[in-house]
Formats: C-alpha cells, structure tokens, sequence
C-alpha cells in the first residue's frame, strides 16, 4: 500500500479521494488550511497550504504519492501555479505527483482545440482554466525523473453535479469524454476511483488523461 498525501483534502474532489484511498487500504494524509468538522476514518490531517511549499515539502516527508486537488479559483486564481511548481521542485524525485486539473483543457476532438479555446465557453471560467492548463505545461516540462500524471474530469464534475457511485468510467485520452447525448458528466466518486486506479496501475506516466462516463 502507498502513502498518499491530497493537498486540498477536503474539498469536493479531494475528499473523494481521501475516502476512496482509504477505503483501498492506503496509508492518507488530508492537507488543507483548516481542519474539517467531518473527517473520513483513518485518515491523518494536517493544515498546510500550498502557498508555503518549502514547508509543505517538509511535513509530506514519506509520502509516495502527492495529488494536488487544489483549483487556481477565488483567492487561489493565479497563486496555484507559481506555488505548486515550487513544491514539485521541494520534493524528492521519488515522489509521483497527481494534478487535478479542469474540464477546459481538455480537447474536444483528437488534435484540437481545447474546451477553453471554443465559442461559447464561459468567459468567466477562462482564467482558472488557462491557469490549470499552465500547470500541465509545467509538469511537461520538469526533467525525465519527475513522474507525474494530470487528470481532466469531465465538464459536469464538481459539488454541483455530485452524482453516485456507478464503479465505471472511461478513459478518453486528451480528448473531453462526452456520452451519445453529448453529456460529460462523472461523479465525485467515480472520478477519485479513476485516480486511485492510476495511481495503484500506472498507464498515464507523465501523461495526462480525460475521464468521464
């Protein structure tokens, strides 16, 4: 079993993921700026930020995994990138980093555009999503040792659509995974069992991936 830490563990991604991790037996950390009223059992939590990564880098010592579920929105827009580079930078290359990404970068069909590139994408969200697809360009461009994977849920992912357990997904590579209706939904805990499939049977190193139902 791995040690596994979730910066932003108690977040609508993140808690699934903390509950899925230790539902399969991991050994998790929930970091987050403040403890939750509602924890998971078993799980260890700790209050860090992502905005001091030389001293996040030193309390995730021993960890194998590190999955960021932290979005680059409210008072988060344009700190997430800058800071989560600096941790992948502060911590040991035998450590795997997980990113959570958006839906908008993300391509609508094999070769492009992006979901954030086509009309009628909502002005609003532009600037998380452009400052999320930055982060996989970061994490393209770290050294060959770093391994890493970059996840986009689907664009009906979030505490507004948290849908049920099915224990299916599918895995649509670069490109935005929509269902014959042209839906793209999946829920908060069949997106943490996606992670926690890559994570336990690696096939996206250094890659990122799509999945939706």
């Amino acid at each position: 079993m791995a040690r596994i830490a979730v910066i932003g563990g108690t977040g609508f991604a993140g808690r699934h993921l903390v509950q899925e991790a230790v539902d399969r037996g991991h050994s998790v950390v929930s970091v987050a700026r403040s403890y939750p009223r509602e924890r998971v059992a078993g799980a260890t939590y700790i209050e860090g930020t992502l905005l001091d990564a030389p001293s996040l880098a030193a309390e995730l010592q021993g960890v194998d995994v590190v999955v960021s579920a932290v979005a680059p929105r409210g008072d988060m827009l344009g700190k997430v990138r800058p800071n989560l580079a600096a941790l992948v930078a502060a911590l040991p290359e035998t450590v795997r980093v997980g990113v959570i990404g958006g839906a908008g970068g993300s391509l609508v069909a094999p070769g492009g555009p992006r979901l954030v590139d086509t009309e009628g994408f909502t002005e609003e969200y532009k600037p998380e999503s452009l400052e999320a697809y930055g982060v996989l360009e970061d994490l393209q461009a770290t050294d060959a040792a770093r391994d890493w994977f970059y996840i986009h849920p689907a664009g009906g992912f979030g505490a507004f659509n948290p849908g049920q357990r099915t224990g299916s997904y599918r895995d649509g590579g670069d490109v935005l995974v929509v269902d014959e209706d042209g839906r793209s939904d999946i829920s908060g805990a069949d997106f943490a069992i996606a992670v926690l499939d890559e994570i336990e049977n690696p096939k996206h190193r250094r890659e990122r991936f799509t999945v939706g139902y």
